[in-house]
């Protein structure tokens, strides 16, 4: 199960990179549903906590300024696959099977692949179906299934492991029939 949990989290990374984090660091630190191993328990620390909460805080509501917004996705190209990386090594340290550098990599391509679908296909098709005014709302959503993603992928892992499956058949499927097309 430790695997959907990783999965889910970079997922959830690639939306907003501070949520998961801030998620696995809270939920590490008040209860039992996440224990992190060294190095990655550092991630429980007041002063982490605190930082993950001003870096979400920022990354909230620059997301939400028109024109900022581009800016901010321009930056979180590289902290978003970061944060996707930190959090699915963080999250699967128990499973010894798979090597660190192996995890680190995976949470790179999943929390990256999710950010290039945003910034290149999701956010110019709002801005073209409303000009720009639906960006808010689209990254308040964002917000949500990042949070509720990281939530899940903590809590249930096997229904964000079925999300993920459902999600990329999808993708491959829409990929297969317009190159058919």
């Amino acid at each position: 199960m430790e695997i959907f949990t990783a999965f889910g989290l970079s997922a959830g990374s690639g939306l907003n990179a501070y949520i998961p984090l801030l998620v696995v660091a809270l939920l590490a630190r008040f209860t039992d549903t996440i224990t992190l191993n060294p190095p990655w328990d550092a991630l429980t620390s007041w002063v982490v906590i605190a930082l993950l909460i001003l870096l979400t805080a920022i990354e909230f509501f620059a997301d939400k300024i028109p024109g900022i917004n581009h800016a901010n996705d321009l930056i979180q190209t590289f902290i978003r696959p970061t944060a996707g990386a930190i959090v699915f090594v963080a999250s699967s340290s128990k499973i010894a099977q798979i090597h660190p550098v192996l995890a680190l990599c995976a949470g790179l391509i999943i929390a990256g692949g999710v950010h290039a679908v945003k910034t290149t296909l999701v956010r110019p098709a709002v801005t073209v179906a409303t000009a720009g005014a639906g960006h808010p709302a689209a990254s308040f959503l964002e917000d949500v299934v990042a949070t509720v993603v990281s939530v899940l992928a903590i809590l249930v892992p096997v229904i964000v492991g079925g999300i993920l499956i459902i999600g990329v058949v999808l993708l491959v499927r829409r990929f297969a029939s317009s190159k058919a097309s």
